[in-house]
């Protein structure tokens, strides 16, 4: 099976898939993630005319037809070679049309995820969601993912920043880089802002979705800043996002902190199902979750050497995390139930 060639990330191409002329045997060139100034591509909706360009797919006929001619010529991609992927993994067409489509019925029908506040989220250019953590299994942050990418009015997409032990798991590993996420690392995270990309992170990492249900909704320590300190490197805006649902999807009652140690994992939840119902106890309850993106927090006021000031960055940080907190509580009143 050919590999897709890797363009350096800096490359200020256009985003657009691109299928160039090649000789036979060579494979086509991947694309670049876009500049800070370029637009992203719109949804799957709109790439719908492309797939029908494809050689072989009927210009006519049934919605089956065009959709088998469309997974035909999708396949032929993977199998040549002829797909986009950049530098950190990410491969959109891979997302677009199979992962993405994968997580939907579980955003749409399980979870019946409501978003809220998706215009606080710039058209173009960089910006930093930072949201709460939450659910035992880390759930929320494709859920998240999936709000972004369906509600956008610009189609724009969610690069997470994921904790170590996401990229030593097999399989995992290599589907979040197909996913687009990347390490939670400063360096990696600011490139990824410089070049126009949306970017998440969950501060409160493990501690947030290892926290015990009695503590649920109640916000973990946001660490040292790092995240704000990023946002004001690269000057974009910090996008609170406060997520209520995830948080009953496995309720944790205990902790197997000796069995955690001998896995190598941070926490071994024991919930009212898992592990004693065995891998019917692994489902998840379908709670009603909302996702609601806050009022952005511009940075690109203030100078330069801010991101090495810790009074500010402590000041900012605090505030993201009130909002979010806030938020959260406000949409506790609101809801009527946990599970409608």
């Amino acid at each position: 099976m050919a590999d897709a060639k890797v363009i350096p990330f800096d490359d200020d191409r256009s985003r657009a898939r691109r299928r160039p002329a090649r000789a036979d045997g060579e494979a086509a060139a991947v694309r670049a993630l876009p500049g800070p100034k370029e637009t992203p591509e719109p949804g799957p909706a709109a790439q719908e005319p492309e797939q029908a360009e494809e050689p072989g797919t009927p210009a006519g006929g049934s919605g089956w037809e065009r959709r088998l001619a469309g997974g035909l010529a999708f396949l032929r991609r993977r199998i040549t070679g002829e797909y986009e992927v950049d530098e950190f993994g990410y491969d959109e067409e891979l997302t677009d049309q199979v992962l993405m489509s994968l997580l939907r019925p579980l955003y749409e029908k399980y979870f019946r995820v409501e978003v809220k506040g998706i215009e606080n989220i710039p058209a173009e250019g960089g910006a930093l969601i930072v949201a709460n953590h939450s659910g035992t299994v880390p759930l929320d942050g494709l859920m998240m993912q999936v709000a972004v990418h369906d509600n956008h009015p610009a189609g724009r997409h969610l690069r997470l920043l994921a904790a170590d032990l996401v990229f030593v798991l097999p399989v995992v590993n290599e589907l979040a880089r197909k996913a687009g996420h990347t390490l939670a690392c400063a360096e990696d995270a600011e490139r990824l802002l410089r070049a126009g990309e949306i970017v998440g992170v969950m501060p409160e990492g493990f501690k947030g979705i290892g926290k015990p249900f009695g503590e649920r909704y109640k916000l973990q320590r946001f660490g040292r800043g790092g995240f704000v300190s990023t946002a004001l490197r690269a000057g974009v805006p910090i996008v609170p996002c406060s997520i209520v649902g995830a948080e009953e999807i496995y309720p944790m009652l205990g902790n197997a902190k000796t069995l955690a140690r001998v896995l190598g994992f941070p926490y071994f939840p024991l919930t009212p199902t898992f592990p004693w119902l065995g891998p019917l106890g692994a489902l998840p309850l379908p709670t009603k979750w909302t996702i609601q993106f806050g009022e952005p927090i511009p940075t690109d006021s203030y100078a330069p050497e801010a991101a090495e000031d810790p009074m500010l960055m402590f000041n900012l940080t605090d505030q993201v995390r009130e909002q979010i907190q806030h938020t959260l509580y406000k949409l506790l009143v609101q809801r009527r139930s946990v599970f409608f």
